[in-house]
C-alpha cells in the first residue's frame, strides 16, 4: 500500500533522515521504534509532505505521492496526526471534526462520518460543543484522531499518540486502535512505549541517527538482547 524508496529529508536543506525505505501493507501496521533525535517524526513529516525530501520515492498503492501537496495527500487517503494533539483550540468539538471534512462537499456525508466517530468516542459525543482548549490530554487526543478519521483514510500516520497521557488513558487509547486494526485499518505508528507499539504492531522498523539499521517482525523487536544488540552495537 505505502512505499517509501531511498527517502532522504529534512528541513530546508538539512537532511535529517537517510536513505530511508520502508513498506506498509493494506491492513498492516509498522511501528518506527529508536532513540530521540533518531529520525522517526520526519519520516512521518515526509510522507505528510511537511519536511523536505531531497531524495527517493514515495507510493501510495502504485501511484507516486513523493510530492504531492498534504491536501492533496489527504485526498489521496493518508492522514497524518502529528505529535502534540493539534487541535483548533477555540473551536468546539464539532467545528474541529467539521474542519477536519472541509473537503467533503456533500454535508449529508460529513454527518453520517461525525455520527460514526461519535460512536466510536463516545467522550467527544459527550463534549460536542465544548471548546477544544477544555479537553483532557486523552480527550484532545482522541479528537486529534477523529479529525484525521473523518476522511476515512486508507493509511494512518500516528506520532506518539500516547505521548503525555496518564497510563489509564493509555491504556484506553490502544484499546481503540486495537479496535481499528480488527477493522483493517492500515497505521504507521511512532510510539515511545516501545511494548504498546509491538503489541500493536506486526513488524518494525529500528531508526539510528537517521537510517533504518533493522527490519523485522514485532516478535524479533521483542527479543531485548537484540534489541540491546542494535541499540549498543
Amino acid at each position: 500500500m505505502l512505499s517509501l524508496k531511498h527517502i532522504t529529508a529534512g528541513y530546508g536543506s538539512s537532511h535529517v533522515i537517510h536513505d530511508v525505505s520502508l513498506e506498509v501493507a493494506a491492513g498492516e501496521v509498522v511501528c518506527l521504534l529508536g532513540s530521540n533525535g533518531a529520525g522517526k517524526s520526519t519520516v512521518l513529516k515526509a510522507i505528510a509532505n511537511i519536511a523536505t525530501i531531497h531524495e527517493g520515492k514515495m507510493r501510495l498503492s502504485g501511484r507516486d505521492i513523493t510530492h504531492l501537496p498534504t491536501h492533496a495527500l489527504l485526498q489521496a487517503g493518508i492522514a497524518y496526526v502529528p505529535q502534540g494533539r493539534i487541535n483548533f483550540p477555540n473551536m468546539t468539538v464539532r467545528e474541529n471534526l467539521e474542519m477536519g471534512g472541509f473537503l467533503l462537499n456533500d454535508r449529508r456525508i460529513l454527518e453520517e462520518r461525525i455520527s460514526g466517530l461519535f460512536a466510536r468516542f463516545p467522550v467527544l459525543a459527550k463534549k460536542e460543543t465544548h471548546a477544544a482548549a477544555s479537553l483532557s490530554g486523552g480527550e484532545g487526543q482522541m479528537l486529534a484522531m477523529a479529525r484525521a478519521l473523518i476522511m476515512q483514510p486508507n493509511v494512518l500516520l500516528l506520532d506518539e499518540p500516547s505521548l503525555g497521557l496518564a497510563p489509564k488513558t493509555v491504556a484506553e487509547l490502544f484499546h481503540g486502535l486495537h479496535a481499528m486494526v480488527e477493522e483493517g485499518m492500515t497505521i504507521l505508528l511512532v510510539e515511545q512505549n516501545v511494548h504498546l507499539a509491538l503489541e500493536l504492531a506486526t513488524r518494525g522498523y529500528l531508526l539510528a541517527a537517521g537510517k533504518m539499521v533493522f527490519e523485522g517482525s514485532a516478535e524479533e523487536l521483542k527479543n531485548p538482547e537484540r534489541m540491546r544488540e542494535l541499540y549498543l552495537g
